[in-house]
């Protein structure tokens, strides 16, 4: 934990003198002469230049520009066969669960009228008590 502090203190103080440098520099650049401030000019543009490379360099290497079906293109690692396969899973495990969701939605449909079909048939009522519009309803009330 101290060190941390330490260190934070560290860079707020190089922070601090950097900021206090670069207004010393920035007050006195108007003095020099031309040729001195084009040398710099040069100097920062080099220095810019090595940070970009140094920072490519650390840059992944599976980096690739691949162009989309619609004409945009996009920065990415390509990315292995299994994962290409597994990231239709979870609509194949959609799909699968839509069939068997209405695979018992019929099952349980079939069960309920031959439940009514069966009451209909082991019970003994008269002709005019099937065409009752409340029937059905008898049915499945009076079960057990």
């Amino acid at each position: 934990m101290t060190t941390l502090l330490n260190t934070a203190l560290l860079e707020a103080a190089q922070a601090q003198f950097a900021a206090g440098v670069a207004v010393g520099l920035k007050s006195q650049a108007a003095a020099l002469p031309h040729d001195i401030t084009e040398r710099l000019r040069v100097g920062r543009e080099q220095v810019v230049a090595q940070a970009r490379q140094r920072a490519l360099e650390r840059a992944p290497a599976a980096t690739v520009l691949a162009r989309t079906s619609g004409g945009a293109a996009v920065l990415g690692a390509p990315s292995p066969w299994w994962l290409k396969l597994a990231s239709g899973f979870p609509l194949a495990v959609l799909l699968v669960g839509l069939v068997a969701i209405a695979q018992w939605d019929n099952h349980e449909q079939v069960v309920a009228a031959a439940e009514v079909d069966a009451q209909l048939l082991a019970d003994e009522l008269p002709p005019h008590a099937y065409t009752d519009p409340g029937f059905g309803e008898y049915l499945k009330a009076a079960q057990p």
